[in-house]
């Protein structure tokens, strides 16, 4: 395999950005070309050394730990380059590194980029003085959780990194430190009084102390060096604030015009948020029960991971496409972590009586709280130990899933292609200590997933305990959850589902659905009983209420047998001795708090098993509280937490320390707020930044945030849906067989019939027969048309159509182009009716219900409307009496219609439609490659539609009057072309609390 670059020397050349990839030393044979980034375009390529720029000043470039990719807005495009990372684990002897900070170089222009590469590598130089000039690691080199040495794995050609003295690599440096260096290097594993020794502040915050200093008078006494200090820092940190190009114009896109935003999202998202991880050497994406196929040693790592955890392959795309394999750094969303735990195999007998004595040794709170292995590994087995001890590693890799990523409440639930929300692969891995020289020592590898209700459903961000909304049929969805499972089954061999929601109240119907599709699944496979999909629904909330997490142990207790009996991956000497043979799949709504809990219980329980296979009881060891094992997978739960409800995970005091309290309560309290904040201001940018990073959305969906402060989900196929709405409501509303069915379109129309100008617009379907046009209004929550309106078409007397603006609040809605519709007029007769779906049809002769207001019709409505649905139809299209089944309300309104005088002249309606965009928001996986760009699914102009359908409308109606066939051709015409709405008309009557208020929307949202 191709080694990746372990620095990149970044600078600016009058063509384009030049990037001059570093090897490790074993590398360094094989020469590496510079790559070219070309302005404008940011076309990828090679070049020859002679268009490097001049290095002399120390700010004419700067170094990169890697690339994650070039981020292009339109004509803007931007290098994203790793500029900070830390070491957090170390697994077969290669390092994981977490990105700490990453830097955003412009591709625009010389002069833009050259000034973006002074600012960072002025940051990063002084940052390196800082350090240099201090007496402890910087906290960007010092490796967490974890005591390997960086600098002795990762020599590079140009050693500048972390600890390394000037002039000095590798183990030869190291072997010739000084005491004192080991002591910084070890960040206080030496105790209190090395740490106070070498620390900065020396003594003297313990001599305040005694002083009798309140730790108010402290905060007053330290106030003055904190905003001393504030400035430095800022110094080092590189450049965090993004103005607008240089030749960005005042009325550019929207895309542009929230480009700082999304620029500085992007560095919060890839670098200080500290959730993406990446290995040089060491395939971090594939778990020991999926490993890649074999391969040559040429093949490049990106070739080699797994693309459902692939986070950057869409902003890496133009490197992978130029070839450019030493660059491509392949990054993962999720968790790594690692810690040092020692076990005897024959511990001595504990003394009781003496559990109260305190020894000297037991005073190092700060190396025992810690739970630090950097500070048992990094001594060396100077430590006395007993012979049967024995030190492991425990480490625990979270993945994170590409697909249907985001941010609860904005991503809930299942997609089309059976992919669910806030799915994550955990692996925890049992391996001896870094170090160890015994070959034939055995490694174990224990996978577990979570993921979000494989069911259609949503749930409002502004409560803060929603009740969760079923969308769909049960087809449709029975359908989404089989290929979930089938995915599930591929990838892991069998299925256990560990349901932990309610089985009471607002939680019950979704936990229901899912068990019935399961069982369902189940009946229509007939497997034999130990293949099929085992299912465990444990009301968390119920057996634990109180507070009392550790009734978890009941759920053990049920399936601790199915946990051993699929055992673990085995691996002894990077071969594959055993491997597992299921995985246990755990969701509550959120697949956080509750999940957290049981995921770790079950990891435990498998730790303990392999232990004991291993020789080591963990039963009768001296350590019973295992502080290791408790904060680790804390640590787990709070990263997941945050990445995807914005908080730390709840519950996570039991998590830590094995015991639940009020202050835990009170905690989870706060961090409910929190996520309620987040979830109604802060979320939804963040959720289209996600969208676009990953390439499931194009430039235009800045248009869409602009308009609505909000974007649609790019996984549910807005194209699909309306397809099978227009099948949908045919098979409903058109009862006479003898219509010939012309075509059906998607249009907006206003909420309230009869009008041109409503306060919001529905999708609605069109459709259009030889005899009539049919509005239907369609639920698109249940897949049911809701109500419709049936014009006859001899009853037609105008089309128009042209400029439809309802809004101005953005530039997307007063593109005069883009905005048109068309209004049909039509004078109402015997055969035109308006029925509304209940849970009977009703007949009116005006009126419609709301698209998707109808909570009480449900399912059974949907079921029972087709029979009503064409004898009602029948009935009037044949002007034959309604039939029995029609509801009383009907009836009376058509004998008070009886008693009541008649207009001489029924006065004329008309039906309002606007075009939808013709360019989504939405990739088109067909786009063979950026120049495509937007790169969205493309259909007829706004304009095209609309004078198709009034064309077609038109003609079918000159059919179906015979006095429009006798006039001449000139004069038989319904259509014509004027402006329904035109944009002064519309910037009249958009009024200034709409525009206020859309106002103080961006202000708080974009």
């Amino acid at each position: 395999m191709p080694g990746l670059a372990r620095k990149v020397l970044v600078c600016a050349a009058v063509d384009g950005l030049i990037l001059q990839p570093l090897h490790s030393k074993k590398d360094q044979l094989r020469a590496s070309p510079l790559i070219k980034i070309k302005y404008g375009t940011a076309s990828v390529s090679q070049t020859s050394r002679d268009s490097v720029p001049e290095l002399s000043n120390p700010d004419s470039s700067f170094e990169a730990f890697g690339i994650v990719g070039i981020l292009t807005v339109f004509r803007y495009s931007y290098l994203i380059s790793i500029t900070g990372r830390q070491q957090v684990a170390q697994v077969r002897g290669q390092p994981i590194y977490v990105v700490t900070e990453v830097a955003l170089t412009p591709c625009t222009s010389q002069n833009d980029a050259a000034e973006a590469v002074a600012k960072t590598a002025l940051a990063l130089s002084n940052r390196e003085a800082a350090h240099s000039d201090g007496d402890t690691a910087s906290e960007d080199d010092a490796p967490r959780d974890s005591g390997s040495n960086d600098e002795a794995i990762d020599d590079v050609l140009d050693p500048t990194e972390g600890e390394e003295s000037a002039g000095e690599t590798g183990p030869s440096a190291i072997a010739r430190s000084s005491v004192a260096q080991d002591v910084i290097a070890r960040r206080g594993s030496y105790g209190r009084f090395a740490k106070s020794w070498f620390s900065r502040s020396g003594w003297t915050m313990d001599q305040k102390r005694n002083m009798g200093l309140s730790a108010e008078q402290l905060e007053r006494a330290n106030a003055s060096k904190v905003e001393a200090k504030k400035g430095s820092d800022a110094a080092k940190r590189v450049p965090r604030k993004f103005p607008l190009p240089s030749d960005a114009v005042a009325n550019d896109s929207a895309a542009v015009s929230l480009l700082p935003k999304l620029l500085r999202t992007t560095q919060i998202l890839f670098g200080s948020s500290r959730t993406f991880y990446f290995s040089y050497d060491y395939d971090i994406t594939r778990s020991a029960t999926n490993p890649a196929p074999a391969s040559t040693p040429l093949v490049p790592l990106v070739d080699h991971v797994d693309p459902t955890f692939f986070w950057n392959k869409n902003v890496l795309q133009p490197f992978i496409d130029a070839g450019v394999d030493s660059l491509a750094l392949p990054l993962m969303q999720g968790f790594v972590g690692q810690r040092t735990f020692t076990v005897d195999s024959n511990p001595p007998p504990v003394d009781d009586t003496a559990k109260d004595s305190l020894e000297l040794k037991d005073m190092d709170c700060d190396n025992k709280a810690a739970g630090n292995p950097a500070s048992t590994r990094s001594e060396g087995g100077s430590e006395s130990s007993r012979p049967t001890e024995k030190k492991f590693d425990i480490t625990v890799i979270s993945r994170r899933s590409t697909k249907r990523a985001g941010l609860r409440y904005l991503r809930r639930g299942i997609d089309e292609g059976g992919n669910v929300a806030n799915c994550v692969e955990t692996e925890q891995i049992l391996s001896p200590a870094e170090g160890a020289s015994d070959p034939d020592a055995k490694t174990y590898f224990f996978v577990q997933i979570r993921g979000s209700f494989p069911v259609f459903f949503t749930q409002s961000p502004y409560s803060l305990k929603p009740a969760p909304v079923l969308q769909h049929s049960p087809d449709t969805n029975y359908a989404a959850l089989k290929k979930h499972f089938e995915w599930l089954r591929q990838k892991y061999g069998l299925i256990q589902c560990i349901n932990l929601v309610e089985k009471h109240g607002v939680e019950a119907p979704i936990g229901q659905r899912y068990e019935e599709n399961i069982k369902r699944l189940n009946e229509e496979e007939a497997r034999p009983d130990d293949d099929q999909i085992a299912f465990e629904w444990f009301d968390f909330h119920h057996v634990c209420r109180g507070m009392k997490f550790e009734n978890v142990s009941v759920l053990l207790e049920t399936l601790g047998p199915r946990l051993e009996k699929w055992g673990s991956t085995v691996m002894v000497n990077g071969q594959i001795e055993s491997q597992q043979v299921g995985a246990f799949r755990t969701n509550c709504m959120d697949c956080l708090d509750r999940t957290n809990v049981c995921q770790s219980s079950f990891a435990k329980y498998m730790l303990d098993t392999q232990l004991k296979e291993l020789g080591f009881d963990m039963n009768v060891q001296k350590d019973q509280e295992n502080a290791w094992f408790n904060t680790l997978w804390a640590d787990n739960g709070d990263a997941i937490s945050k990445q995807y409800a914005s908080t730390g995970a709840m519950k996570g005091d039991y998590t830590r320390t094995r015991k639940r309290n009020y202050r835990g309560a009170l905690t989870d309290a706060g961090l409910s707020l929190t996520r309620l904040f987040n979830g109604m201001f802060n979320d939804f940018f963040l959720q289209t930044t996600i969208d676009f990073l990953l390439g499931n959305v194009t430039s235009l969906v800045f248009e869409e945030f602009e308009a609505n402060m909000m974007t649609k989900d790019p996984a549910v196929s807005m194209q699909k849906m309306r397809e099978q709405a227009i099948d949908l409501s045919q098979k409903r509303v058109i009862a006479d067989e003898s219509e010939e069915f012309i075509g059906g379109w998607t249009l907006l129309t206003p909420n309230v019939p009869d009008t041109i100008r409503s306060s919001s617009l529905e999708e609605a379907v069109l459709l259009l027969t030889d005899k009539a046009l049919y509005l239907c209004r369609f639920d698109w929550n249940l897949d049911k048309v809701s109500s419709f309106e049936r014009v006859d078409l001899a009853h037609v007397t105008r089309i128009k159509f042209g400029t439809y603006i309802t809004s101005t609040i953005s530039a997307a809605q007063v593109d005069e182009m883009r905005n048109v519709g068309l209004i049909v007029e039509y004078k109402p007769g015997v055969t035109d009716i308006t029925r509304v779906n209940t849970r009977s049809l009703s007949t009116s002769v005006s009126g419609a219900s709301k698209m998707g207001r109808e909570p009480t019709s449900g399912i059974e409505a949907s079921e029972q409307e087709p029979q009503a649905a064409k004898e009602a139809s029948a009935a009037v299209a044949e002007d034959k009496p309604a039939p029995a089944t029609a509801p009383i309300a009907g009836i009376a309104e058509g004998i008070a219609g009886f008693f009541t005088p008649r207009a001489q002249e029924p006065q004329a309606r008309k039906i309002a439609l606007k075009a939808l965009h013709s360019i989504t928001s939405a990739a088109d996986p067909m786009a063979k490659s950026k120049d495509d760009e937007p790169g969205a699914i493309t259909r007829l102009s706004e304009m095209q539609q609309v004078i198709l359908i009034a064309s077609e409308i038109e003609r079918l109606a000159i059919r179906s009057q015979p006095k429009l066939q006798a006039k001449k051709d000139g004069e038989s015409g319904l259509v014509e072309k004027g402006d329904i709405i035109s944009l002064a008309d519309a910037k009249k009557n958009t009024g200034l609390l709409e525009q206020l208020g859309h106002s103080l929307k961006k202000m708080v949202w974009a």
